[in-house]
């Protein structure tokens, strides 16, 4: 069997082993969803944990410019898988026309971070569990597998708990909630390998037609595609395995830069 063991099999039980044990200490608990590979493959790992039947609210913050095709797939699999979908949205910045025309840092706070804070007070989560990944971009490298969120769900990037030999903070203070990562240290490749593997579906955005893929997928009005002629998932990894392009590189490059990134984490952006 040891033989057989192989570096996917360690990290999906080191996921799973951390979705159970966030779900042990707080049962107050969500998953988001952003409908993208890596959200995608984090509620395969979580349908998994719990044997098809996931105990707590998958939620997916809406800001309303996703694409239409990232809308039809989350209605096909919230039926299909069963969830206890909940769609928060930012109502009242969309009412007074808040939009990617207001600036990509605003936009982003508005309807994402304001979005995802006024639901963690609505519904009182006390941890939420996130698809994101260190090697995505170098501020999420800074995260923790368990990372807490102040009374008022901001980050403190300098004052994160020591995460050694797997041993995580897994408390938090009675004003904290805590960020849950179980993705953090699976690579881009290793998404689309497990993707393969598992046969999990994802939006055929990410596969190229016309010269053209999306790699990384956000706002329909604030990502673009890159050259690709990945067709498949093979395609894809073999194209990971060569390109010095980043991930992120289609992505709005003002909310992309370094400092705005982090700006936008420390107020609680995903």
């Amino acid at each position: 069997m040891a033989g057989n063991y192989t570096q996917l099999d360690k990290l999906e039980n080191q996921s799973i082993f951390i979705i159970r044990e966030a779900y042990s200490q707080f049962r107050n608990i969500a998953m988001l969803w952003s409908i993208g590979k890596d959200s995608t493959t984090l509620l395969w790992l979580v349908r998994k944990a719990f044997f098809g039947k996931i105990p707590f609210p998958i939620m997916h913050i809406d800001t309303s410019y996703k694409f239409q095709e990232i809308y039809d797939f989350r209605n096909k699999y919230a039926e299909k898988w069963d969830l206890d979908l909940k769609v928060a949205k930012n109502e009242k910045a969309l009412a007074e026309g808040m939009g990617p025309d207001k600036g990509k840092f605003e936009c982003c706070n508005q309807l994402k971070t304001l979005a995802l804070k006024n639901a963690i007070a609505d519904y009182q989560f006390k941890a939420l569990l996130l698809g994101i990944r260190r090697d995505e971009h170098g501020i999420r490298a800074k995260e923790r597998v368990f990372s807490p969120r102040d009374q008022d769900f901001e980050w403190d990037y300098k004052n994160q708990p020591p995460e050694l030999w797997d041993q995580y903070k897994t408390k938090a203070a009675q004003e904290e909630h805590l960020r849950v990562h179980p993705l953090l240290g699976w690579r881009e490749v290793d998404i689309w390998e497990y993707v393969k593997r598992e046969n999990i579906p994802v939006p055929s955005l990410y596969f190229a037609k016309n010269g053209k893929r999306y790699r990384s997928i956000g706002c329909e009005t604030c990502c673009g595609p890159v050259d690709s002629n990945a067709e498949t998932i093979d395609d894809i990894i073999a194209e990971l395995k060569s390109t010095k392009v980043s991930e992120r590189s289609g992505r709005a490059q003002d909310k992309e830069d370094d400092y705005m990134m982090q700006k936008l984490r420390t107020l609680g952006y995903m």
